[in-house]
């Protein structure tokens, strides 16, 4: 089994470079997870590992084998190394490189009555990983995301969704790409704004839906809005007249999943 023991190991400082530049996670199509688990729900989720790095002190041989798969490169590394590559404060011992999935809105696979999250733009990981972590909670059909700001193998997304990168089904475009999928797959809209809208609550979300949020900072774009099936707030009876992003968007995906529970009965 080969080991690493230099932090200035030439693929050590390419796993770095992973951690830290969009760019070099475009270019190789690869990203690196950290975590036991993580990695377990990426493999369940058809995520292909090309390296798996451990550190014996934290996690044995046998462990890691449990884990992942008869192809993947296993190696060896020292404390040092581990401390250069690891990006969580609590520590596993356990890092792997995996191959990106296609994020093409025409390699989705949908339900006859699919549920949908869009967000346009989100520009903090944090709150891209919440988003993917309700769409689980809710078993989503599909989040996609809009004019991405962030790519979605950021290590803060990875980190941040808690494994709900590999759970759900992503897919990104242009906003004008979205609506036009979601129009020719007769998906009715719903936007997160409180122009022209009606209360959420009045709305039906039983047919095929998808639920639209934006930034809080700015919204949606005008764009969404005039597409829109119909465009819905969420009552705010403080004083504060907003609220995060991914708690936005959980109010509203499971108005839908109760709507749909109800007509089920």
């Amino acid at each position: 089994m080969k080991t690493i023991t230099s932090i200035h190991n030439p693929l050590i400082k390419s796993l770095q470079q992973l951690q830290d530049k969009a760019k070099s996670r475009k270019q190789s199509g690869t990203f690196l997870i950290e975590g036991k688990r993580e990695i377990e729900l990426a493999i369940q989720g058809g995520y292909i590992l090309d390296t798996v790095l451990f550190l014996p002190d934290l996690i044995t041989i046998e462990e890691v084998k449990k884990r992942t798969h008869e192809q993947v490169d296993i190696i060896k590394i020292t404390k040092e190394v581990y401390q250069k590559l690891a990006y969580r404060d609590t520590t596993e011992g356990i890092v792997a490189v995996a191959q990106s999935k296609s994020v093409q809105l025409s390699d989705l696979k949908l339900s006859k009555k699919p549920l949908i999250l869009v967000a346009e733009a989100p520009e903090k990981p944090g709150n891209i990983g919440a988003l993917l972590r309700t769409a689980d909670a809710a078993k989503l059909d599909a989040v996609l995301i809009a004019n991405p700001k962030t790519d979605i193998y950021n290590p803060n997304v990875v980190r941040s969704s808690v494994g709900g990168l590999f759970t759900n089904q992503i897919a990104t475009g242009t906003t004008a790409e979205i609506i036009e999928f979601l129009k020719q797959n007769d998906i009715k809209f719903y936007c997160a704004t409180l122009q022209n809208s009606n209360a959420y609550y009045e709305e039906n979300f039983t047919e095929p839906t998808a639920i639209i949020v934006g930034t809080e900072a700015t919204g949606l774009s005008q764009e969404w809005r005039d597409h829109a099936t119909q465009n819905i707030y969420i009552p705010m009876e403080g004083i504060i007249d907003s609220m995060n992003v991914s708690v936005a968007a959980a109010i509203l995906i499971f108005e839908a999943k109760r709507q749909r529970k109800c007509a089920r009965k």
